[in-house]
């Protein structure tokens, strides 16, 4: 069993150095994200804050839904 297990790890890891080999003479090209990802990230958290801002800060949006305070009774009528 020893020299099945020791073969089967011979192969994997002759596979891994194949691989290895073989990605490190291929020539990368960036893609649009390696160009372009962290600037549309960066992009799009600024407009998310630009307009969450906006709208905290000057739409008169009414927080607190209670009325206590706000509404007075009505006078009973009989």
């Amino acid at each position: 069993m020893f020299p099945l297990a020791r073969a089967a790890q011979s192969l994997v890891a002759r596979g891994i150095q194949h691989t290895a080999v073989r990605q490190a003479h291929r020539k990368h090209e960036p893609t649009f994200h390696d160009k372009y990802g962290t600037m549309v990230l960066l992009g799009g958290a600024a407009m998310f804050s630009a307009v969450w801002g906006y709208v905290f800060t000057q739409l008169n949006i009414e927080w607190g839904f209670s009325p206590v305070g706000r509404v007075t009774p009505s006078e009973w009528r009989e």
